[in-house]
């Protein structure tokens, strides 16, 4: 009875096994899932992907403008060093570092009897000298009625009038004299030649100063106008120079369009400025010409020394321009995919500068005008793999804030 039952079960299992082996070889034949498989996936062998969808932007010319960068150190318009003339101590400062002075002011005052003492001398020659020429004077007065009247003969009157030639030559160069001992006392007291900042200061009261000291007793910059010195290469300067009309080198120099100061920070100098001058010349320690920009300053923010970096603005009417989005770079190159008219898309290798912004390339070589170009999932996106194009307007790619 055991064995009859087990027999029945083996019989059952048998059955069973045959049933799911013929499910499976029907499987294969037709191609329909077996039960519990689910839906067919897309990315099964066999099977083609469906193809996926991406924003394109058809390019157009645009008007774009580019800035080429050069550093640049600042200067005052006027930048004058103070230096005594004669030798003495300093006794006196007038002014702190920093300070802002108008011409004519006083800066030091520098301790040298020595010239009080001169201008005391000379003025006392004078006093001697002037009585001498009285005296001639008389001497002449009473010899001339003599003469005319045959007392005394010419000679004498001859001999008194030289001795008040003489005389009052005595007193010119005491006079002289007076007036040079003045005028060294004068350097005693310096004073700012023109309207600006005072620099460092770098002697104290009590410091031995003379005409011969290496370093200034201070420095006065006009900032009213600041100057703008910066460097091109040969290239740069060829480049820049082809791109401004006019005859000489002097006139495209004028027609420079305005350029503009980035500050240390970063930030821009609102005021916009000219380039003017150039040293005529290119260094042939370093290759270069130095040009020369000039910036208005009227809010003092601008001192001598300080760093920057002027900007040159360079206009391109017919630009092809792609979001920095749009691009990857590889191996050192920069690459877009572009898409066909089979909707297939293809990685292209282009040259191109960036836009100030840093949110676009401006392409020098690698597509034109009427190209289509993928906007999003460039990373992913593989050569020759076929995508739904999805146009996209210009303006919402360009007129972004």
């Amino acid at each position: 009875m055991v064995l009859k039952e087990h027999a029945q079960v083996l019989s059952v299992i048998f059955v069973t096994l045959c049933l799911l082996s013929a499910c499976g070889n029907n499987e294969k034949k037709t191609g329909m899932p077996g039960p519990g498989s689910g839906p067919p996936s897309s990315g099964m062998p066999g099977m083609p992907e469906s193809p996926k969808t991406y924003s394109v932007l058809t390019l157009e010319p645009r008007q774009v403008t580019l800035y080429d960068e050069y550093p640049a150190t600042m200067q005052g318009k006027e930048n004058v060093e103070i230096r005594p003339k004669v030798d003495g101590y300093v006794e006196a400062i007038y002014v702190d570092e920093g300070a802002s002075v108008t011409k004519g002011q006083r800066l030091f005052r520098i301790n040298a009897p020595q010239y009080s003492e001169d201008v005391r001398t000379a003025e006392a020659q004078i006093v001697t000298a002037r009585s001498e020429v009285d005296a001639a004077q008389m001497a002449v007065n009473k010899v001339r009625p003599l003469v005319e009247k045959d007392i005394i003969s010419k000679y004498e009157l001859e001999s008194a009038e030289y001795t008040l030639k003489s005389k009052q030559a005595t007193l010119v160069q005491a006079q002289s004299s007076l007036a040079n001992a003045k005028t060294n006392l004068g350097y005693t007291v310096l004073t700012s030649p023109v309207n600006g900042v005072v620099g460092t200061i770098p002697y104290k009261i009590g410091s031995l100063v003379s005409s011969t000291t290496t370093e200034p007793l201070t420095t006065v910059s006009n900032i009213s106008s600041m100057y703008a010195y910066f460097s091109l290469n040969e290239k740069q300067l060829l480049s820049l120079i082809r791109e401004v009309p006019g005859k000489t080198f002097q006139d495209k120099l004028s027609k420079i369009p305005e350029v503009s100061l980035l500050l240390s920070d970063g930030s821009a100098y609102q005021q916009k400025g000219r380039v003017k001058t150039s040293t005529g010349q290119i260094s042939t320690e370093t290759g270069s010409m130095q040009l020369r920009a000039t910036f208005t300053n009227p809010q003092a923010l601008l001192r001598s020394g300080n760093s920057g970096k002027v900007r040159i603005p360079k206009t391109i009417d017919s630009a092809m321009v792609v979001p920095q989005s749009a691009t990857y770079e590889l191996q050192g190159k920069r690459f877009i995919y572009t898409v066909g008219a089979d909707s297939v898309a293809h990685n292209t290798e282009i040259d191109a500068s960036p836009t100030s912004d840093g949110k676009y390339f401006v392409v020098e070589r690698g597509v034109g005008a009427g190209a289509q170009v993928v906007l999003d999932g460039v990373t992913n996106l593989k050569d020759g793999a076929k995508i739904v194009s999805k146009k996209v307007q210009p303006s919402t790619i360009y007129d972004q804030p």
